[in-house]
Protein backbone atom coordinates (compact mmCIF):
# COMPACT_ATOMS: atom_id res chain seq x y z
CA UNK A 1 0.00 0.00 0.00
CA UNK A 2 1.34 3.42 -0.93
CA UNK A 3 1.99 5.98 1.77
CA UNK A 4 1.06 9.63 1.72
CA UNK A 5 4.57 11.10 1.87
CA UNK A 6 6.33 8.78 -0.56
CA UNK A 7 8.66 10.74 -2.85
CA UNK A 8 9.58 13.32 -0.21
CA UNK A 9 13.16 13.53 1.03
CA UNK A 10 13.80 14.68 4.59
CA UNK A 11 17.28 15.40 5.96
CA UNK A 12 17.57 15.14 9.74
CA UNK A 13 20.46 17.40 10.77
CA UNK A 14 19.41 17.40 14.41
CA UNK A 15 20.33 15.56 17.59
CA UNK A 16 18.61 14.17 20.69
CA UNK A 17 14.78 14.27 20.43
CA UNK A 18 12.77 17.26 19.20
CA UNK A 19 13.65 17.83 15.53
CA UNK A 20 14.62 14.17 15.05
CA UNK A 21 11.10 13.22 16.17
CA UNK A 22 9.69 15.60 13.57
CA UNK A 23 11.66 13.68 10.93
CA UNK A 24 10.62 10.34 12.40
CA UNK A 25 6.94 11.23 12.07
CA UNK A 26 7.41 12.16 8.42
CA UNK A 27 9.31 8.94 7.81
CA UNK A 28 6.52 6.85 9.30
CA UNK A 29 4.24 8.04 6.52
CA UNK A 30 6.59 7.36 3.66
CA UNK A 31 9.19 10.13 3.42
CA UNK A 32 12.79 9.04 2.89
CA UNK A 33 14.64 10.30 5.96
CA UNK A 34 18.42 10.72 5.89
CA UNK A 35 19.92 11.13 9.34
CA UNK A 36 23.21 13.07 9.54
CA UNK A 37 25.46 11.94 12.40
CA UNK A 38 28.91 12.81 13.66
CA UNK A 39 31.63 10.62 12.15
CA UNK A 40 32.63 7.83 14.47
CA UNK A 41 30.65 8.86 17.53
CA UNK A 42 27.25 9.17 15.94
CA UNK A 43 24.23 10.96 17.41
CA UNK A 44 24.09 11.66 21.15
CA UNK A 45 20.79 9.78 21.45
CA UNK A 46 22.75 6.58 20.86
CA UNK A 47 24.14 6.95 24.39
CA UNK A 48 21.03 8.25 26.17
CA UNK A 49 18.76 5.92 28.11
CA UNK A 50 19.02 2.15 28.45
CA UNK A 51 22.08 0.74 26.64
CA UNK A 52 21.94 -2.45 24.59
CA UNK A 53 25.68 -2.29 24.01
CA UNK A 54 28.38 0.37 24.13
CA UNK A 55 27.22 3.42 22.16
CA UNK A 56 23.77 2.06 21.33
CA UNK A 57 20.55 2.54 23.31
CA UNK A 58 16.99 1.24 23.12
CA UNK A 59 15.85 4.85 22.75
CA UNK A 60 17.92 5.29 19.60
CA UNK A 61 16.71 2.05 18.04
CA UNK A 62 13.05 2.97 18.68
CA UNK A 63 13.05 6.67 17.81
CA UNK A 64 15.38 6.59 14.82
CA UNK A 65 13.22 4.05 13.04
CA UNK A 66 12.83 4.24 9.26
CA UNK A 67 15.94 6.42 8.91
CA UNK A 68 19.08 6.07 6.82
CA UNK A 69 22.29 7.09 8.58
CA UNK A 70 25.12 9.05 7.01
CA UNK A 71 28.05 10.63 8.80
CA UNK A 72 29.36 14.12 8.11
CA UNK A 73 31.40 16.63 10.10
CA UNK A 74 29.46 19.86 9.68
CA UNK A 75 32.35 21.85 11.13
CA UNK A 76 34.60 21.08 8.18
CA UNK A 77 34.23 22.94 4.87
CA UNK A 78 34.21 19.70 2.88
CA UNK A 79 31.42 18.37 5.08
CA UNK A 80 29.45 21.58 4.67
CA UNK A 81 29.82 21.33 0.90
CA UNK A 82 28.43 17.78 0.96
CA UNK A 83 25.39 18.80 2.99
CA UNK A 84 24.73 21.81 0.76
CA UNK A 85 24.67 19.43 -2.22
CA UNK A 86 22.34 17.10 -0.37
CA UNK A 87 19.98 19.88 0.70
CA UNK A 88 19.87 21.27 -2.83
CA UNK A 89 17.62 18.34 -3.73
CA UNK A 90 15.84 17.91 -0.39
CA UNK A 91 12.22 18.73 0.41
CA UNK A 92 12.41 19.17 4.19
CA UNK A 93 15.34 19.64 6.56
CA UNK A 94 15.03 19.49 10.34
CA UNK A 95 17.54 20.95 12.81
CA UNK A 96 17.64 21.91 16.48
CA UNK A 97 20.99 23.63 16.97
CA UNK A 98 21.24 26.89 18.86
CA UNK A 99 20.31 29.78 16.54
CA UNK A 100 23.27 30.97 14.53
CA UNK A 101 25.08 27.62 14.57
CA UNK A 102 24.18 26.58 11.03
CA UNK A 103 24.95 30.09 9.83
CA UNK A 104 28.48 29.77 11.27
CA UNK A 105 28.81 26.50 9.37
CA UNK A 106 27.81 28.16 6.10
CA UNK A 107 24.49 26.31 6.15
CA UNK A 108 22.20 29.21 7.00
CA UNK A 109 18.71 29.58 5.60
CA UNK A 110 19.48 32.35 3.12
CA UNK A 111 22.22 30.35 1.43
CA UNK A 112 20.24 27.11 1.39
CA UNK A 113 17.07 28.80 0.14
CA UNK A 114 18.95 30.48 -2.68
CA UNK A 115 20.14 27.05 -3.88
CA UNK A 116 16.79 25.30 -3.38
CA UNK A 117 13.74 27.59 -3.50
CA UNK A 118 11.45 24.75 -2.49
CA UNK A 119 13.35 23.74 0.65
CA UNK A 120 11.35 23.71 3.90
CA UNK A 121 13.48 23.98 7.03
CA UNK A 122 12.09 23.04 10.44
CA UNK A 123 14.12 24.86 13.08
CA UNK A 124 13.48 23.81 16.68
CA UNK A 125 15.51 25.46 19.41
CA UNK A 126 15.07 26.11 23.11
CA UNK A 127 13.55 29.58 22.67
CA UNK A 128 13.05 29.99 18.92
CA UNK A 129 15.01 31.92 16.32
CA UNK A 130 14.10 35.37 17.66
CA UNK A 131 13.84 37.15 21.00
CA UNK A 132 16.29 37.98 23.79
CA UNK A 133 16.67 34.31 24.87
CA UNK A 134 17.29 32.97 21.36
CA UNK A 135 20.94 32.01 21.94
CA UNK A 136 20.38 30.21 25.23
CA UNK A 137 20.70 26.42 25.30
CA UNK A 138 17.90 24.34 26.71
CA UNK A 139 16.27 20.93 27.02
CA UNK A 140 12.77 19.69 27.79
CA UNK A 141 13.00 20.41 31.52
CA UNK A 142 13.85 24.05 30.76
CA UNK A 143 10.98 24.23 28.28
CA UNK A 144 8.52 22.88 30.85
CA UNK A 145 9.70 25.47 33.36
CA UNK A 146 9.60 28.34 30.87
CA UNK A 147 6.17 27.44 29.51
CA UNK A 148 4.35 27.65 32.83
CA UNK A 149 3.52 23.93 32.95
CA UNK A 150 6.03 23.00 35.65
CA UNK A 151 4.75 25.82 37.89
CA UNK A 152 1.29 24.21 37.77
CA UNK A 153 2.49 20.67 38.40
CA UNK A 154 2.63 19.20 41.88
CA UNK A 155 1.13 20.11 45.25
CA UNK A 156 0.92 23.61 46.76
CA UNK A 157 3.14 22.76 49.73
CA UNK A 158 5.87 21.19 47.59
CA UNK A 159 8.24 22.33 44.82
CA UNK A 160 6.98 22.44 41.23
CA UNK A 161 7.66 19.26 39.29
CA UNK A 162 8.29 18.34 35.68
CA UNK A 163 5.07 16.70 34.46
CA UNK A 164 5.45 13.20 33.08
CA UNK A 165 8.96 12.99 31.64
CA UNK A 166 11.28 15.91 30.78
CA UNK A 167 11.05 14.92 27.11
CA UNK A 168 7.36 15.73 26.64
CA UNK A 169 8.18 19.26 25.36
CA UNK A 170 10.62 17.71 22.87
CA UNK A 171 8.01 15.37 21.48
CA UNK A 172 5.35 18.08 21.30
CA UNK A 173 7.76 20.44 19.55
CA UNK A 174 8.64 17.69 17.08
CA UNK A 175 4.96 16.99 16.41
CA UNK A 176 4.15 20.66 15.80
CA UNK A 177 7.28 20.96 13.71
CA UNK A 178 5.97 18.14 11.51
CA UNK A 179 2.60 19.89 11.29
CA UNK A 180 4.36 23.09 10.28
CA UNK A 181 6.34 21.23 7.63
CA UNK A 182 3.15 19.81 6.11
CA UNK A 183 1.48 23.24 6.15
CA UNK A 184 4.56 24.70 4.45
CA UNK A 185 4.47 21.85 1.95
CA UNK A 186 0.89 22.73 1.04
CA UNK A 187 1.97 26.34 0.50
CA UNK A 188 4.82 25.12 -1.70
CA UNK A 189 2.37 23.19 -3.86
CA UNK A 190 0.70 26.51 -4.67
CA UNK A 191 3.68 28.84 -4.84
CA UNK A 192 6.80 26.74 -5.38
CA UNK A 193 8.41 28.47 -2.40
CA UNK A 194 9.77 26.81 0.71
CA UNK A 195 9.99 28.54 4.08
CA UNK A 196 11.23 28.25 7.65
CA UNK A 197 9.14 26.55 10.35
CA UNK A 198 10.31 28.10 13.64
CA UNK A 199 9.41 26.36 16.93
CA UNK A 200 10.67 27.22 20.40
CA UNK A 201 10.84 24.14 22.61
CA UNK A 202 8.68 25.77 25.28
CA UNK A 203 6.01 27.05 22.89
CA UNK A 204 3.89 23.90 22.34
CA UNK A 205 3.50 23.48 26.11
CA UNK A 206 2.50 27.12 26.50
CA UNK A 207 0.00 26.69 23.64
CA UNK A 208 -1.76 23.89 25.55
CA UNK A 209 -2.58 25.72 28.78
CA UNK A 210 -6.36 25.84 28.11
CA UNK A 211 -7.83 29.06 29.57
CA UNK A 212 -4.95 30.03 31.84
CA UNK A 213 -3.66 32.85 29.65
CA UNK A 214 -6.99 34.49 28.72
CA UNK A 215 -8.20 34.11 32.33
CA UNK A 216 -5.17 35.95 33.68
CA UNK A 217 -5.42 38.67 31.04
CA UNK A 218 -9.11 39.21 31.74
CA UNK A 219 -9.23 38.85 35.53
CA UNK A 220 -5.67 38.79 36.89
CA UNK A 221 -6.23 35.27 38.25
CA UNK A 222 -3.01 33.28 38.71
CA UNK A 223 -3.47 29.53 38.59
CA UNK A 224 -1.55 27.71 41.29
CA UNK A 225 -0.63 24.08 41.96
CA UNK A 226 -3.43 21.95 43.38
CA UNK A 227 -2.00 18.46 43.05
CA UNK A 228 -3.77 15.99 40.79
CA UNK A 229 -7.07 17.89 40.73
CA UNK A 230 -8.29 20.32 38.08
CA UNK A 231 -8.87 23.96 38.90
CA UNK A 232 -12.14 24.58 37.07
CA UNK A 233 -13.99 21.26 37.53
CA UNK A 234 -14.57 18.74 40.32
CA UNK A 235 -14.64 15.77 40.76
CA UNK A 236 -11.82 15.53 38.24
CA UNK A 237 -9.01 13.69 39.96
CA UNK A 238 -7.26 10.41 40.75
CA UNK A 239 -8.78 8.17 43.43
CA UNK A 240 -7.31 5.13 45.15
CA UNK A 241 -9.22 1.85 45.15
CA UNK A 242 -9.17 -0.78 47.88
CA UNK A 243 -6.59 -2.87 46.03
CA UNK A 244 -4.14 0.05 45.89
CA UNK A 245 -4.72 0.82 42.20
CA UNK A 246 -5.54 4.37 41.16
CA UNK A 247 -8.34 5.33 38.81
CA UNK A 248 -9.09 8.63 37.08
CA UNK A 249 -12.58 10.15 37.10
CA UNK A 250 -13.50 13.24 35.08
CA UNK A 251 -16.87 14.92 35.59
CA UNK A 252 -16.77 18.13 33.59
CA UNK A 253 -20.43 19.17 33.88
CA UNK A 254 -23.60 18.69 35.94
CA UNK A 255 -24.87 15.85 33.75
CA UNK A 256 -21.76 13.76 34.34
CA UNK A 257 -21.85 14.48 38.07
CA UNK A 258 -25.46 13.29 38.17
CA UNK A 259 -24.50 10.03 36.47
CA UNK A 260 -21.72 9.56 39.01
CA UNK A 261 -23.70 10.13 42.19
CA UNK A 262 -27.04 8.63 41.07
CA UNK A 263 -26.10 5.73 38.80
CA UNK A 264 -22.67 4.74 40.11
CA UNK A 265 -22.46 5.79 43.76
CA UNK A 266 -26.21 5.43 44.34
CA UNK A 267 -26.52 8.60 46.44
CA UNK A 268 -29.03 10.93 44.70
CA UNK A 269 -29.11 13.13 47.80
CA UNK A 270 -25.69 14.45 46.75
CA UNK A 271 -27.34 16.32 43.86
CA UNK A 272 -29.09 18.59 46.34
CA UNK A 273 -25.97 18.92 48.50
CA UNK A 274 -23.72 19.84 45.57
CA UNK A 275 -26.19 21.32 43.06
CA UNK A 276 -23.78 23.19 40.77
CA UNK A 277 -20.20 23.27 39.64
CA UNK A 278 -19.72 26.53 41.50
CA UNK A 279 -20.78 24.85 44.74
CA UNK A 280 -18.64 21.80 44.07
CA UNK A 281 -15.59 23.97 43.43
CA UNK A 282 -16.24 25.89 46.65
CA UNK A 283 -16.36 22.58 48.54
CA UNK A 284 -13.75 20.74 46.48
CA UNK A 285 -12.28 18.79 49.39
CA UNK A 286 -15.68 17.52 50.48
CA UNK A 287 -16.61 16.36 46.98
CA UNK A 288 -13.28 14.60 46.50
CA UNK A 289 -13.65 12.95 49.91
CA UNK A 290 -17.07 11.56 48.95
CA UNK A 291 -15.76 10.15 45.69
CA UNK A 292 -12.63 8.79 47.34
CA UNK A 293 -14.74 7.10 50.01
CA UNK A 294 -16.81 5.34 47.35
CA UNK A 295 -13.84 4.35 45.17
CA UNK A 296 -11.94 3.18 48.24
CA UNK A 297 -14.74 0.71 49.05
CA UNK A 298 -14.22 -1.11 45.73
CA UNK A 299 -11.31 -2.69 43.98
CA UNK A 300 -10.25 -0.79 40.87
CA UNK A 301 -11.91 -3.14 38.37
CA UNK A 302 -15.17 -3.14 40.30
CA UNK A 303 -15.26 0.66 40.51
CA UNK A 304 -14.49 0.99 36.79
CA UNK A 305 -17.28 -1.45 35.89
CA UNK A 306 -19.82 0.62 37.82
CA UNK A 307 -18.52 3.87 36.34
CA UNK A 308 -18.59 2.44 32.82
CA UNK A 309 -22.16 1.24 33.31
CA UNK A 310 -23.10 4.76 34.45
CA UNK A 311 -21.28 6.31 31.46
CA UNK A 312 -18.97 8.31 33.69
CA UNK A 313 -15.59 9.14 32.05
CA UNK A 314 -13.01 7.04 33.84
CA UNK A 315 -9.87 5.02 33.35
CA UNK A 316 -7.11 3.16 35.11
CA UNK A 317 -3.96 5.10 36.01
CA UNK A 318 -1.57 2.84 34.15
CA UNK A 319 2.07 2.21 34.80
CA UNK A 320 4.19 0.86 31.98
CA UNK A 321 3.45 -2.76 32.97
CA UNK A 322 -0.28 -2.07 32.72
CA UNK A 323 0.17 -0.49 29.28
CA UNK A 324 1.49 -3.82 27.98
CA UNK A 325 -1.54 -5.60 29.51
CA UNK A 326 -4.27 -3.13 28.55
CA UNK A 327 -6.69 -4.56 25.95
CA UNK A 328 -7.37 -1.12 24.44
CA UNK A 329 -3.66 -0.46 23.96
CA UNK A 330 -3.34 -3.87 22.32
CA UNK A 331 -6.37 -3.40 20.07
CA UNK A 332 -5.12 -0.03 18.85
CA UNK A 333 -1.57 -1.32 18.36
CA UNK A 334 -0.27 1.48 20.54
CA UNK A 335 2.72 -0.73 21.32
CA UNK A 336 4.32 -2.56 18.39
CA UNK A 337 7.27 -4.90 18.12
CA UNK A 338 9.91 -5.13 15.45
CA UNK A 339 12.90 -7.46 15.03
CA UNK A 340 15.90 -6.13 16.90
CA UNK A 341 19.03 -6.37 14.72
CA UNK A 342 20.93 -7.44 17.83
CA UNK A 343 18.50 -10.30 18.45
CA UNK A 344 14.99 -10.71 19.80
CA UNK A 345 12.17 -8.22 19.40
CA UNK A 346 12.13 -4.50 20.18
CA UNK A 347 8.92 -3.01 21.62
CA UNK A 348 8.14 0.61 20.86
CA UNK A 349 5.27 3.08 20.67
CA UNK A 350 3.02 2.56 17.66
CA UNK A 351 2.08 4.90 14.83
CA UNK A 352 -0.07 7.97 15.57
CA UNK A 353 -2.31 9.08 13.90
CA UNK A 354 -4.01 6.19 12.11
CA UNK A 355 -4.90 6.86 8.46
CA UNK A 356 -7.51 4.67 6.80
CA UNK A 357 -6.02 4.71 3.27
CA UNK A 358 -2.34 5.54 3.71
CA UNK A 359 -1.34 4.30 7.17
CA UNK A 360 2.12 4.77 8.56
CA UNK A 361 4.37 1.85 9.38
CA UNK A 362 7.69 0.86 10.88
CA UNK A 363 10.06 -0.58 8.28
CA UNK A 364 13.32 -0.60 10.22
CA UNK A 365 14.70 0.35 13.62
CA UNK A 366 17.40 2.96 14.08
CA UNK A 367 20.58 2.11 12.16
CA UNK A 368 22.99 0.19 14.37
CA UNK A 369 26.14 1.72 12.84
CA UNK A 370 26.67 5.46 12.26
CA UNK A 371 27.10 6.00 8.54
CA UNK A 372 25.48 2.71 7.57
CA UNK A 373 24.08 4.36 4.44
CA UNK A 374 27.07 6.51 3.46
CA UNK A 375 27.67 4.69 0.20
CA UNK A 376 24.00 4.62 -0.76
CA UNK A 377 23.56 8.36 -0.20
CA UNK A 378 26.94 9.83 -1.14
CA UNK A 379 27.62 7.55 -4.09
CA UNK A 380 24.08 6.75 -5.19
CA UNK A 381 22.46 10.13 -4.62
CA UNK A 382 25.33 12.61 -4.93
CA UNK A 383 27.37 10.65 -7.46
CA UNK A 384 30.64 10.36 -5.53
CA UNK A 385 32.97 7.54 -6.45
CA UNK A 386 34.04 4.98 -3.86
CA UNK A 387 37.56 6.41 -3.93
CA UNK A 388 36.14 9.88 -3.23
CA UNK A 389 34.21 8.49 -0.28
CA UNK A 390 37.27 6.67 1.02
CA UNK A 391 39.30 9.91 0.84
CA UNK A 392 36.63 11.80 2.77
CA UNK A 393 36.56 9.06 5.35
CA UNK A 394 40.34 9.22 5.74
CA UNK A 395 40.10 12.97 6.41
CA UNK A 396 37.40 12.47 9.06
CA UNK A 397 34.81 14.35 6.99
CA UNK A 398 32.46 11.34 6.91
Amino acid sequence: MSRALEGLTVVDLATFVAAPFCATLLGEFGAEVIKVEQPGRGDELRRLGTPVREGLSLWWLAESRNKKSITCDLRKPEGQALIRRLLAETDIAAENFRPGTLERWNLGWDELHAANRGLIMVRISAFGQTGPYRERPGFGRIAGAMSGVSYLSGYPDRPPVTPGTPTIPDYLAGALGALGALVALQHRHRSGEGQVVDVGLYEPMLRMLDEMIPAYAATGHIRERIGSGTEYVVPHNHYRASDGRWIAIACTNDRMFERLVVNAIGAPNLLAEFPSMRERLRRRDEVDAVVQGWVGSHDARGALEKLDAAEVPCGMVNGVRELFEDPQVRARENIVTFPNPLGGMLAMAGIVPKLSLTPGRVESVGPVKPGAHNEEVYCGRLGLGRDDLAALRAKGVV
